[in-house]
């Protein structure tokens, strides 16, 4: 009998969004660095955008796929609030719908080691799951992590809540162990290291001596302690290594007996000998990385006497994400910044990061918050920790405008706040091209290879103008010409490629479509219809 192929199905899931892929626009007055170089590893090109996050993410896919070493995201975890009008059927469906686009650009931004985590909670945590094995494939899951978040108790509450989820995946799968960091042996672990016979190889602590399963004859053996006690393997259980092995262990002193010779033997594991730091847990406790209540005095600390953000992040929790998953000049995402933790905290680490965010928040929490990071103010959070002094900065960018909008008649036009440079990049952009205007040679706007260029222009061109080009390009080369309109024949030239704006990039998108959030006005108009597929269902 054939095995099912369980898969998750929602009400419009095979409707996508044809994106369009939107420049990006520096705001020199909120961009901001330190007034001097705190150390020679500061980072300056850190990115905040503002602006619908999917679009954001179609906009960085040209430049950063496959580059992004590291990205957490805390997207809205569907709680209903933003559901008010629709039945449950249609609240899921828009969530995962939603959630699905952004995940599917974030798989292409990953590097090959990169890895994804996302904090969600029970509401949509199990559904997330399935939706993440769709898009990542099942190979690709790491772990599933449980951050206790309260510690309290609820008595509101039929059962307390106390943790979220921290789901992680990789391109990697399970080999991406191969390349995570181990996490610092703090000094409750050391502690446990302890010299008491003044050993020569320095701190040790007792480790097991019998490994349980299956027995093997070779390590199935009896050995006479100082005291003449014979001990053998209990019950399911066998020595962890061969006989010769155990008495070379003894003549080096890794084997100790007890004071009086009597006690079952056991292995001196020496500090100095024990792998750098710890493999992480899948259990996350307040105690280690922080809770809910912890962040929202992190964020008072900054904003004193107000509570911007009902369920912000902890740094520790980041500061654990950040430490586990890169090393410093690596590149760390999050495309739901809220409060701006991730930035904050993969700055104070060393590392380069984009953060993208819609809210009124960019600009009064966000920018504030990191100028304090970059001006060495915020003592809060880690800053003890890393001994953080400042420096670097960032660059604050807005998603720009459609690249075309419709006129008075109704017909779609080049948007009348696109100059010449903004409308280059954009087609650039839109047609695959690495944007990099020459000085030298007027016509190269962007290429592709070293021999393939595109000429961007709102001009007409006649055939005496396009035969030019030709001549300039010459034989070895190509040209993509865009132009408003031409009077020649398309094909006349050999080495060009011409082709009429809008007209040439009107199919591509959705244009003039902003906000593609989870916003009430965004989302559809009417419920589904009785009889339409439900949530979740079994395909052969």
């Amino acid at each position: 009998m054939a095995r099912q192929k369980l898969e998750l199905t929602w009400i419009g899931k095979d409707a996508r969004p044809k994106l369009e892929p939107r420049i990006l626009l520096e705001d020199p007055a909120l961009s901001y660095h330190a007034k001097h170089r705190v150390t020679e590893n500061d980072i300056f090109d850190n990115r905040l955008i503002f602006g619908d996050n999917l679009l954001a993410l179609k906009t960085l896919e040209a430049e950063f796929s496959g580059k992004v070493k590291c990205v957490f995201i805390d997207p809205p975890y569907n709680t209903g609030s933003a559901f008010e009008h629709y039945d449950d059927g249609v609240e899921h469906s828009i969530w995962l719908g939603l959630i699905r686009d952004r995940l599917e650009i974030i798989r292409r931004l990953l590097s090959p080691d990169g890895s994804l985590w996302i904090a969600i909670d029970d509401n949509e945590g199990h559904y997330l799951k399935v939706l993440c094995d769709e898009v990542f494939g099942r190979a690709a899951f790491v772990a599933s992590m449980v951050w206790e978040n309260f510690y309290g108790r609820s008595n509101a509450a039929a059962i307390s809540p106390a943790h979220n989820y921290i789901l992680l995946y990789s391109p990697m799968g399970q080999d991406w162990k191969k390349v995570r960091n181990l996490l610092p042996r703090g000094e409750e672990s050391a502690s446990k290291y302890k010299n008491p016979d003044n050993d020569s190889r320095g701190a040790w602590r007792l480790g097991p001596i019998f490994a349980a399963g299956e027995r093997h004859d070779g390590l199935m053996y009896t050995i006479t302690t100082p005291s003449g006690r014979k001990v053998s393997p209990p019950k399911g259980s066998h020595w962890r290594m061969l006989e010769d092995q155990f008495w070379k262990m003894v003549d080096e002193g890794r084997i100790v007996f007890g004071e009086k010779g009597d006690n079952n033997p056991a292995v001196k594991l020496f500090l100095s000998e024990v792998q750098e730091g710890l493999v992480p847990r899948t259990w996350w406790s307040h105690i280690e990385v922080g809770h809910s209540q912890e962040a929202k005095r992190e964020i008072q600390a900054l904003f004193p006497g107000e509570i911007p953000f009902d369920t912000p992040k902890p740094e520790r929790l980041l500061s654990q994400v950040i430490t586990i998953s890169t090393n410093p000049g690596d590149i760390v995402l999050d495309s739901f910044a809220g409060s701006g933790t991730t930035g904050a905290v993969a700055h104070k680490m060393g590392r380069r990061w984009i953060m993208v965010e819609f809210g009124k928040q960019c600009e009064t929490y966000i920018v504030p918050r990191l100028k304090k990071v970059i001006d060495g103010e915020d003592l809060g959070g880690i800053s003890k920790a890393v001994n953080w002094q400042g420096g670097g900065g960032f660059r604050y960018y807005r998603l720009a405008p459609s690249l075309l909008e419709k006129d008075k008649w109704g017909n779609w036009v080049i948007n009348h706040d696109y100059n010449a440079t903004m409308l280059s990049e954009a087609l650039c952009k839109l047609e695959g091209f690495s944007y990099a205007p020459s000085d030298a040679v007027y016509w190269q706007h962007g290429h592709s290879t070293e021999r393939d260029f595109v000429y961007v222009t709102t001009a007409s061109l006649t055939h005496e103008q396009l035969q030019q080009l030709s001549d300039e390009v010459g034989p070895e080369r190509t040209l993509l010409v865009l132009c408003t309109a031409f009077r020649a024949k398309a094909d006349a030239y050999p080495n060009l490629t011409v082709k009429k704006i809008p007209r040439q990039v009107l199919s591509r998108c959705e244009w003039g479509h902003d906000d593609y959030s989870l916003q009430v006005e965004n989302l559809p108009k009417e419920p589904p219809k009785p009889g339409q597929q439900g949530l979740f269902d079994g395909e052969a």
